[in-house]
């Protein structure tokens, strides 16, 4: 393909301005200055074009030569993504750091895909079979978790004339399809795909089922589904990244893609010392053999931040192409409307709200809509779901990301600094946030765990509501103005807090929960609430009803393993209506 060749007339930070550049079309790679820096063309004018740079620009001035690759910015597919820890344009980090040492060198071109590499790959279509766009046409063992399918580009058909078996580079030829114009096409073990446009599928699905995590407070109370979108807003500190840390380990995912979009240097470090140490819970060995890294920080040139997200949703296509189900986590889409705003700023757009573009609220769409539970092109059913963590300044979601985010999104996980600083992890306001998905889903609670899952979640919304309420009146005239009964509801909620939607992450137990506990743990705080209720309408009292013994035991359920949950949950509620009987009547029972 012919390049083309432009000059630099302007330089303002990470924005260059070229002209001559008429042959060339929006979105292009190019190469800028003696450095041959990446970037990318966001505007065209006539024949000049502006081009967003994705490393430093100092030292790099008008007159210096940009040369256009005409083609998109893309991302290599194939065997040797998992494990892998990229930038923000796709490029190996551990690569880099053999090509260049300690500090990153400008300019330094390194692919995705480790060249030297062999993988063995066995086929599994012959010499004549048709292989429609997206097809499998066989397989990579990539990790001891993970079978890599090899699959057709999606814009590629045709007839099998050749095919091989053996151990392969990722560019190497390992067979040949006629296309329907007669022309042959070289099948290998990667692909390339531009990060700007969605892989395409076959049909897009409703969402019906639950992506379990194991986080009480998000399974119960505001779950999402497999193929949702849900946002993770908070200040400082209120523990966004615990919370996607916990999803990336414990969620109902096959793969994990985790992209650091912007965040501080020192957290996204310690996301690349901790993944590969955490023991996977689904196959024993670190998770690193099922999750796809994006590293991308704070202090790294702005424009990057803008192509990461893309890069890695790219990704978990591929992989959601496959038939893998998938899990994205963003950590924090405000690092990267921050780059929007820096970049439409030095293109001089007319700003909008607080000095971000007015076509934020599109962009954060184009790529949630991403997400989704579909039928792939070689049939198979699966989903794509993307969990944002949104860093609002100060904790105010007024502001435009978190506002333009909520209108996306249909799951919002309202993380309160009050409960982190109570330490109440996770720190989820239970008030504040909400689930859109839970009417699409709660039948497969109900076919699945329980018929009375759903009456035992709403009633412990409407405890929780009331407590509220109730808090207000005791702030103002105490807790002794209060009836039994609602001093009963009080505790009933306290209940709900502590012990089933407070969660110790660190805890070898309690880190994760089935559903099958989360059920069985609701059962006895409502059991306990309502048959405390009943006791102070028979005589009882708060205070008495608060000091049984079987209280500690409903605390303690969750530090119980799975294996024992069935009978300890018998043994506690057998005890529980024996103590509770006690009390009615002044002990008359």
């Amino acid at each position: 393909m012919t390049q083309t060749k432009g000059t630099i007339v302007k330089v303002s930070g990470p924005l260059i301005v070229a002209e001559n550049m008429k042959n060339t079309n929006l979105f292009d790679i190019v190469r800028v200055g003696k450095l041959g820096l990446i970037g990318e063309i966001i505007e065209m004018h006539g024949d000049k074009a502006s081009i967003q740079v994705y490393e430093e620009t100092s030292g790099v001035g008008p007159g210096e030569d940009v040369i256009s690759t005409n083609y998109p910015l893309s991302i290599e597919l194939g065997p040797g993504l998992i494990g892998g820890i990229y930038d923000g344009i796709g490029r190996p980090l551990v690569l880099l750091k053999e090509k260049a040492g300690e500090r990153l060198t400008r300019g330094i071109d390194v692919p995705t895909l480790d060249r030297e590499k062999a993988w063995t790959f066995t086929p599994s279509v012959k010499v004549g079979d048709e292989l429609f766009a997206g097809a499998i046409f066989g397989y990579v063992q990539e990790t001891s978790a993970i079978t890599h399918h090899v699959m057709l580009p999606p814009n590629i058909s045709g007839t099998v004339i050749s095919i091989n078996e053996g151990d392969f580079k990722v560019d190497d030829e390992i067979g040949k399809i006629k296309l329907q114009d007669g022309s042959e096409y070289s099948l290998t073990l990667m692909q390339r795909s531009p990060v700007r446009k969605h892989r395409p599928v076959k049909k897009k699905l409703p969402p019906n089922t639950p992506l379990v995590t194991g986080q009480r407070v998000i399974d119960t109370l505001f779950p999402i589904a497999k193929g949702g979108v849900a946002a993770v807003p908070g200040p400082f500190g209120s523990g966004k990244t615990i919370v996607q840390h916990q999803l990336a380990k414990w969620a109902d995912a096959d793969i994990i893609v985790y992209i650091g979009c912007g965040e501080r240097g020192n957290e996204m470090t310690d996301v690349l010392n901790e993944f590969p140490e955490i023991q996977d819970p689904k196959t024993g060995k670190t998770l690193m053999e099922r999750t796809v890294l994006i590293a991308n920080t704070s202090d790294m040139p702005v424009a990057a931040r803008e192509a990461s997200v893309y890069t890695g949703i790219t990704i978990a296509e591929y992989f959601r192409d496959m038939g893998y189900s998938v899990a994205l986590m963003a950590d924090s889409t405000s690092r990267w409307a921050e780059a929007l705003r820096e970049m439409s700023g030095r293109l001089q757009e007319m700003p909008g709200e607080e000095g971000y573009p007015a076509y934020l609220g599109s962009r954060l769409a184009e790529f949630y809509e991403r997400a989704g539970r579909i039928v792939t092109l070689n049939g198979k059913e699966t989903a794509l779901s993307v969990i944002g963590a949104v860093s609002p300044p100060g904790g105010d979601i007024s502001e435009p990301v978190s506002q333009a985010t909520l209108r996306i999104v249909k799951v919002f996980w309202n993380l309160d600094s009050q409960l982190a600083y109570k330490r109440h992890f996770p720190a989820i306001n239970w008030l504040k946030s909400y689930s859109l998905y839970w009417d699409k889903i709660k039948d497969w609670f109900s076919d699945n765990i329980s018929s009375s899952w759903s009456v035992l979640r709403t009633k412990m919304i409407e405890l929780l509501q009331e407590e509220a309420k109730l808090e207000e009146i005791v702030k103002l005239v105490g807790i002794n103005a209060i009836s039994n009964a609602d001093r009963m509801k009080m505790e009933a909620a306290k209940c709900i807090r502590e012990d089933f939607l407070h969660q110790n992450a660190f805890h070898k137990t309690d880190t994760y929960t089935s559903l099958q506990k989360q059920f069985y743990m609701m059962s006895l705080i409502m059991e306990y609430y309502e048959l405390a209720a009943d006791a102070i309408s028979n005589g009882a009292t708060s205070s008495e009803l608060t000091s049984i013994p079987v209280k500690e035991q409903i605390g303690r359920f969750k530090y119980f393993d799975d294996s024992e949950v069935e009978k300890k949950y018998e043994e506690i509620s057998e005890q529980m209506q024996i103590e509770i009987g006690k009390l009615k009547n002044g002990g008359d029972e």
